[in-house]
């Protein structure tokens, strides 16, 4: 999927989010500033890290801050380890012969330490460590290492990740293991949204199926006129109907309530067979499949949605606005159909 990987370091590759709370506690309590439990921590920290020490602290210098944290950091009581799946990650990624660079804020000297400690310094054509801003050197790596910009991501699990891809032209992938929460990742819109990088490995190491795959979606909507749509990265950022894939073994009804369960916690009823569409190697999905797609319409229970790690956004809207949205073709002909044969109450 891609040919170049930029990766961050702290929760992306590595969990040192322990040492790093001790460690800034240590500097909080010795201007006399609360410290923060783990939480609190998560969500209220934020790169580049000099911006978020200067609104707890306004006028202490970095240096000085520095003098604080480094003998702190390395005194702390928690560990640092590789999280799940890194290792799967960068050894898949070799294996293909993917270029792989590391582009992170953390201090050099501990940087180095922990990729040595670790054993991943193989892994890496160049890592950058130290670095504040890292908006202000993707460009460099860029242009250094001849990175074509559609061939390239950068992997990270904060707002400041997703950013700096964004500045570099580059496409985002976000990860849920470290540093920020999953809706704030969601609110400044990643490319790709995965739980970890084993979830990316089987995202990116799927080849397309011998035969066509059946699917099922539905238009969910509330008895009173407001229609459920979700954007999702793997229709190219594209609005569009909850669903997936049906099991062996599953009837598309079961189908079809398990997967609307899974990606929106909804319960539906009053489910009604509308149209099958063939959506042969779309260029709208993120790689060429050719699906079956059974849509239904539904009626949901509630408007509590809860999206799972395949959705990025989602919203209640009458028909005439989702219209507006930017959709996805298919679900601009499911739409179109539900208006023609007047099938909404």
């Amino acid at each position: 999927m891609f040919k170049n990987l930029i990766f961050d370091w702290s929760g992306t590759l590595v969990d040192d989010m322990g040492p790093v709370i001790e460690a800034t506690n240590a500097v909080l309590e010795k201007y006399g500033i609360t410290p923060y439990d783990r939480e609190g921590f998560r969500r209220s920290f934020r790169l580049p890290y000099h911006e978020f020490y200067e609104e707890l602290l306004p006028g202490i210098s970095l240096a000085e801050l520095e003098a604080h944290f480094r003998p702190a950091f390395d005194g702390a009581t928690s560990l640092v380890s590789v999280l799940p799946h890194a290792r799967e990650k960068l050894e898949w990624a070799k294996q293909r012969g993917i270029r792989m660079f590391v582009l992170t804020s953390m201090d050099p000297t501990a940087f180095d330490r922990q990729l040595r400690e670790f054993d991943m310094q193989d892994f890496f054509e160049e890592t950058y460590a130290g670095v504040l801003d890292k908006r202000e050197l993707i460009g460099h790596i860029l242009d250094t290492h001849a990175l074509h910009k559609d061939e390239t991501a950068f992997i990270g699990d904060m707002t400041h990740d997703i950013e700096t891809a964004r500045h570099g032209g580059i496409s985002s992938i976000a990860v849920l293991t470290g540093y920020h929460h999953a809706e704030v990742l969601a609110a400044v819109r990643p490319d790709i949204t995965v739980p970890d990088l084993g979830v990316l490995v089987k995202l990116f190491d799927r080849r397309k199926a011998n035969r066509p795959v059946a699917t099922v979606g539905a238009l969910i909507h509330d008895g009173a006129g407001k229609l459920l749509m979700i954007r999702t990265h793997k229709w190219s950022d594209l609005w569009g109907i909850p669903g997936g894939k049906i099991e062996r073994g599953e009837s598309s009804e079961d189908a079809l309530r398990r997967e609307i369960r899974e990606e929106t916690a909804l319960e539906i009823s009053d489910i009604r067979f509308v149209m099958n569409q063939d959506c042969i190697d779309s260029t709208e999905f993120f790689r060429p499949e050719h699906f079956i797609l059974l849509n239904y319409l539904a009626k949901a229970h509630s408007h509590e949605v809860v999206l799972n790690e395949e959705a990025e956004e989602f919203c209640w809207l009458k028909m005439d606005d989702a219209l507006k949205l930017k959709l996805n073709s298919a679900t601009k002909i499911l739409l179109q159909r539900i208006i023609d044969e007047k099938l909404l109450p």
